[in-house]
């Protein structure tokens, strides 16, 4: 099996490197090939990943390229992590927002409307080597944010893709830790758009859990997701922490004017692990690395890959067409949900009527989504993509006013101007 990643030279990939060391039994791998044009990243995290497999003894072959065409050739599973204009333009999307009043964040409101429309175009440009040049029947993975958008440009323009995010999996073993059990005892009742999600269930050998643990263990439950008790309470649902957003904009964005910006730790790190990677007596993943963020998610990307390529059958959470699951949403919608991970794709399990005011916030992001991926795709003049960024920032929820989109919308133009080709 060749599976590829598509910005292999991410600090974060020795994660990955270590979830296929230690579960090579679950997800055999022969040769594992990271793309990417940075040749000294490339360079230095092939070089430790190549170490990890060696410690671990496994047989595979790690390859580094930053040819497209030659990472993807006959691949049979290609993993799309992207970060376009690196941590530098994530650091602008966590901070331009503030000027206009608006919290800034690199997957929602209008930094992650920034860092779609830097991704999209890229992403589809990666899908159309994989349709030409990987094996017929190829699997696209794509982890990049928004991951819900992505991953409907990609459905919609008929790649064989599914996306995947590590909120759920998170979830899973922080609730398996509360209820002392196994993490493979535990399934989610998970529900929503990509970083707009709830947890209606916590099954525990098949009983929900979550009733009681509401009740026994609230405090516990509103401190991992960093909203108040009461709301919990009163939702009789665990929101992602994605969900402080929404519900507690406010505070955030407070917070947010006070503290280092995400990004510049990130940076920090991410400088830190370099020098580790360098080191030759580095064949581990360093404890740093957790720091970097993406906890599980090298065991959530194995999981889905195993049960794409064997057939499982298994129930997961993923990214996936709506095809009739919310019935409030166009059927071409991505959301995320649980799903039965077989060989021919997900297939959503049913999802009990919502709430009418999770129906209403899902209904609220969705319609933005898919104007901010309208915009994603513009390839025409200025004047009109400038139209269409104002559009799908005034229709999020986390801005909303006109006068306040128009400035959105300038200092979006002005910090990404040399990401978008029409805007140049």
């Amino acid at each position: 099996m060749k599976l590829t990643v598509i910005g292999g030279g991410s600090t974060y990939t020795p994660e990955l490197t270590d979830g296929f060391s230690r579960l090579r039994d679950v997800l055999p791998i022969d040769e594992l090939w990271l793309v990417d044009p940075d040749d000294r990243r490339r360079e230095l995290v092939v070089g430790v990943s190549r170490r990890m497999f060696a410690r671990a003894g496994h047989p595979g072959r790690i390859r580094a390229t930053a040819d497209l065409v030659e990472g993807v050739a006959d691949a049979d599973v290609v993993l799309i992590q992207l970060r376009i204009g690196g941590q530098a333009a994530r650091l602008g999307d966590e901070t331009w927002p503030h000027e206009a009043c608006c919290i800034g964040q690199e997957t929602t409101g209008p930094g992650g409307l920034a860092k779609a429309l830097r991704t999209v175009p890229v992403a589809l440009e990666v899908a159309e080597a994989v349709r030409r040049h990987a094996k017929p029947g190829a699997w696209i993975v794509d982890f990049t944010n928004p991951v819900g958008i992505v991953t409907r440009a990609l459905l919609e323009e008929g790649h064989r893709a599914i996306g995947l995010c590590n909120v759920a999996i998170g979830f899973q073993r922080r609730f398996a830790r509360m209820l002392d059990a196994d993490p493979t005892r535990v399934r989610l009742e998970h529900v929503g758009l990509n970083h707009l999600t709830w947890e209606r269930g916590v099954l525990l050998d098949g009983a929900d859990a979550l009733p009681a643990m509401l009740r026994d263990r609230l405090p516990e439950l509103a401190d991992e997701v960093e909203l108040p008790a009461p709301l919990l309470r009163n939702l009789a649902m665990v929101p992602s922490y994605y969900l402080r957003y929404y519900y507690a904009h406010d505070r955030v964005f407070e917070e947010q004017r006070h503290e280092q910006p995400r990004a510049e730790k990130v940076m920090e790190v991410e400088q830190e692990l370099l020098r580790l990677y360098a080191d030759p007596a580095v064949d581990s993943k360093p404890a740093i690395l957790a720091e970097r963020g993406g906890a599980f998610y090298s065991e959530a990307a194995v999981d889905l890959i195993a049960s794409l390529q064997s057939d499982r059958g298994d129930v997961q959470v993923a990214n996936l067409r709506n095809d009739g699951t919310l019935p409030f949403l166009p059927d071409d919608h991505v959301i995320e949900v649980s799903a039965t991970i077989g060989a021919a794709g997900p297939v959503a399990v049913p999802v009990a009527p919502l709430p009418a005011d999770v129906q209403g916030l899902i209904g609220h992001v969705a319609g933005y989504e898919r104007l901010a991926l309208d915009a994603a795709r513009h390839t025409g003049s200025a004047a009109r993509g400038r139209e269409l960024v104002e559009r799908a920032l005034l229709a999020h929820p986390l801005v909303g006013q006109w006068d306040r989109a128009e400035k959105l919308a300038d200092l979006l133009l002005a910090n990404n101007r040399d990401h978008l080709a029409w805007a140049r």
